[in-house]
């Protein structure tokens, strides 16, 4: 059997232990897998920060638009109301803010025509005018006596003249409309004020200087044609 020398022995040794070279190769496609999971977590991170902006921008789109709708559902009512009677017109400006149940009741009603050939079938002179379908004779006392206790009361007035209103009393049928002609101290105890004669004025007094009986009932017809909204 040959003997191996103790120089080639080391260099045996020295080429076992050596460390094993990588190719260059391997490194490419390393560096090339590890690119691909770095641009594949940004993408993903990308697209799902994208999708809850959306999310935040849909939310707080719906949110405005619903308050817009509401906005827009509020003002788009309409602001005045045209009361064409048989001596004229007179132009009433609703308020809306101030009376909403009243005045969207009083725009239902002008809408099914609850106004059309209404009479005024109460006229107290420098007072208040009544339409209505009522032809109760004891509230035309009541308002008479009120007249009356009106010109010994010495206070500042807290309704001015050409307000229009309907009666606060639970009992009373449909939905008489008041005009006043005067400044009216104590109306709020009897009126719920949803409006006020903006033009027309005229036509209120006109009304208010017809022949009337006993009762201020008129003795010649007057009354409401018809009721046109306007926004």
């Amino acid at each position: 059997m040959a003997r191996i020398k103790p120089q080639a022995l080391l260099v045996q040794s020295k080429r076992k232990k050596g460390p094993t070279r990588i190719s260059f190769t391997s490194i490419v496609f390393c560096s090339l897998v590890v690119s691909l999971i770095v641009l594949s977590l940004v993408a993903t991170y990308r697209h799902w920060s994208h999708r809850s902006d959306e999310q935040k921008e849909s939310a707080l789109s719906t949110f405005e638009d619903t308050g817009a709708f509401e906005g827009a559902k509020k003002y788009d009512l309409p602001g005045h109301a045209v009361i064409n009677t048989s001596k004229g017109y007179i132009t009433v400006e609703l308020f809306k803010e101030g009376s909403p149940e009243i005045v969207d009741k009083f725009i239902d009603l002008c809408q099914k025509e609850h106004f059309k050939g209404m009479p005024f079938h109460l006229v107290i002179k420098n007072y208040v005018i009544q339409a209505g379908h009522s032809q109760d004779l004891q509230a035309a006392e009541d308002w008479t006596s009120k007249v009356k206790i009106r010109s010994q009361l010495v206070t500042s007035p807290k309704h001015e003249a050409f307000m229009i209103g309907t009666s606060k009393t639970k009992d009373s049928k449909g939905f008489d409309v008041f005009i006043t002609t005067a400044p009216i101290p104590d109306l709020h105890e009897r009126l719920t004020v949803f409006g006020r004669v903006v033009k027309g004025e005229d036509v209120v007094q006109e009304i208010e200087e017809v022949d009337t009986d006993q009762h201020y009932q008129p003795k010649t017809p007057v009354g409401i044609i018809n009721v046109t909204l306007k926004t």
